[in-house]
């Protein structure tokens, strides 16, 4: 299925970038169980790095060893797996070539409490070449008063990365004291930073799932005097992807905190009906006993094979 129709018509949406950009961009689509749909499910677990070796593993004290997650990513059939450089480091030559790598080259701890977050330069683009990825990561914070300083970061390790043949993948997180907990995933404010990433030359978007409250008293006026519909979670994920370029830009959606399998694989089903382009799910995965986790991965990848 490697040049599946639906593979070349998301390529077509990358025209100003370079055969190695579009080439790794297209390894990560065919790739695992879901290769030629243009759907994504990986694999990130970046969560000791930002919540703690201790409730990230212990649930699962396997996920301790760095090998356990590439053994996940690949037995399940993940389109990637991604991490930062400590954890990618450890284990990239034992699994060399079996599952395309997203090198997260920004990371913050939980141990500061900041109203203002900015996450710090962990890894570079000579280590995502060094370590064979077929992409960069990196987390931006709209809503941050440091949100500026991670743009312009941001934008230099893109026109970097791109100058190498690496596409981009970016975790759009709205956060800071200029929003409140319920607005991070407030419909309006998740579009936003959809659109920000996108603004910013990001090939592939990630952003959480978002939430029917609209949080700026301005968008409110626009979603009701235009009925754009943000009812379910569908409707949501559909306004999202429109915000990202009128769709033509690969968008994905977190798994967020740990839940039942159930609540799991309906919100999947929802993003998947709203034209989601995948699901980058982490805690819910790596958490669960080995067994249950392959059962989980392939279940929501079932259910975006089966998307429209």
């Amino acid at each position: 299925m490697s040049g599946s129709d639906r593979v070349k018509e998301i390529l077509s949406w990358y025209g100003s970038d370079n055969v190695g950009v579009r080439t790794n961009l297209a390894r990560l689509m065919n790739h695992g169980a879901l290769a030629g749909t243009g759907k994504f499910v990986i694999l990130p677990v970046d969560q000791g790095f930002e919540h703690g070796p201790a409730r990230s593993f212990a649930p699962n004290p396997g996920g301790y060893d760095p090998d356990y997650h590439f053994q996940l990513a690949i037995d399940s059939g993940c389109n990637a797996y991604a991490a930062p450089l400590g954890f990618l480091e450890a284990s990239a030559d034992r699994f060399a070539g079996q599952v395309p790598l997203i090198l997260k080259l920004n990371n913050s701890d939980s141990l500061a409490k900041m109203d203002q977050p900015c996450s710090a330069l962990t890894g570079s683009v000579k280590d995502a070449l060094r370590l064979g990825c077929s992409a960069i990561g990196y987390t931006v914070y709209p809503g941050s008063g440091h949100r500026n300083a991670m743009y312009q970061d941001l934008r230099d390790l893109i026109a970097e990365a791109k100058a190498v043949g690496l596409p981009s993948v970016v975790w759009s997180y709205p956060r800071g004291a200029g929003l409140s907990k319920e607005g991070e995933t407030a419909i309006d404010v998740t579009a936003y930073a959809a659109h920000i990433a996108a603004q910013l030359g990001a090939h592939v978007i990630k952003v959480k799932p978002s939430k029917e409250h609209i949080e700026q008293a301005e968008a409110k006026k626009v979603y009701e005097k235009h009925g754009i519909v943000v009812k379910t979670l569908a409707d949501r994920t559909r306004h999202v992807v429109q915000s990202a370029f009128a769709g033509k830009r690969i968008v994905i959606f977190s798994g967020g905190e740990a839940k039942g399998t159930d609540e799991v694989l309906e919100e999947v089903k929802q993003i998947a009906d709203g034209g989601g382009f995948g699901s980058i799910m982490g805690r819910n995965a790596f958490q669960r006993p080995r067994d249950e986790a392959l059962k989980l991965l392939r279940s929501a990848m079932d259910i975006y094979r089966a998307a429209k």
